[in-house]
């Protein structure tokens, strides 16, 4: 939990608008909580049974260790993801090693790993079709992208989220050269 909160104060922007983690000014971290994170978590693995909670603070510490989202090391989120998916196996971990799959080995290995998602329970779900527009974006599909954007917006529940989405979707259609929906 103090690997993940190390990182709240540059969560939101100052208008309260969504920051995703690649794009968060680092400078605002905690870093005395990160060291403090990351100490736990180094004493543990060392002298615990592996568990999911270890895995995720290890893929936590990962990030925060990282001085830049470009200098993250995704074939090790990647392979925590594999480890945390064998111990706790659920959709969402899924999603979250798409994620690390794409940034390791580009986007549309992501995207194939998500195909298996849409026929279980997340299928429909907001966060999916955010993923997926994240990763055709990435891809250069912008069309399909902004598309993915509008309907994960229409889905979500938070407002924050729903202008997140929309704005991702409006890039995305200014970039593509179609008209973004209003």
């Amino acid at each position: 939990m103090l690997l993940t909160e190390a990182r709240g104060a540059a969560r939101t922007g100052p208008d309260g608008a969504l920051v995703p983690l690649a794009e968060q000014d680092r400078s605002r971290w905690d870093t005395a909580t990160i060291a403090e994170g990351t100490g736990i978590i180094t004493r543990t693995l060392a002298t615990r049974p592996l568990g999911p909670y270890q895995v995720q603070a290890a893929i936590a510490a990962v990030h925060d260790e990282a001085p830049s989202a470009e200098a993250t090391d995704w074939r090790q989120i990647l392979a925590l993801y594999e480890i945390l998916e064998r111990l706790s196996p659920n959709p969402v971990t899924t999603l979250n090693r798409a994620v690390a799959l794409a940034m390791a080995h580009g986007p549309h290995a992501g995207l194939a790993l998500l195909d298996e998602l849409e026929s279980g329970v997340l299928a429909g779900h907001h966060r999916l079709l955010a993923v997926r527009a994240h990763l055709l974006d990435q891809a250069g599909e912008t069309a399909a992208a902004a598309s993915a954007y509008r309907e994960a917006a229409r889905l979500a529940g938070s407002r924050p989220e729903q202008r997140f989405l929309l704005q991702r979707a409006a890039r995305c259609a200014t970039t593509s050269g179609s008209r973004p929906e209003r």
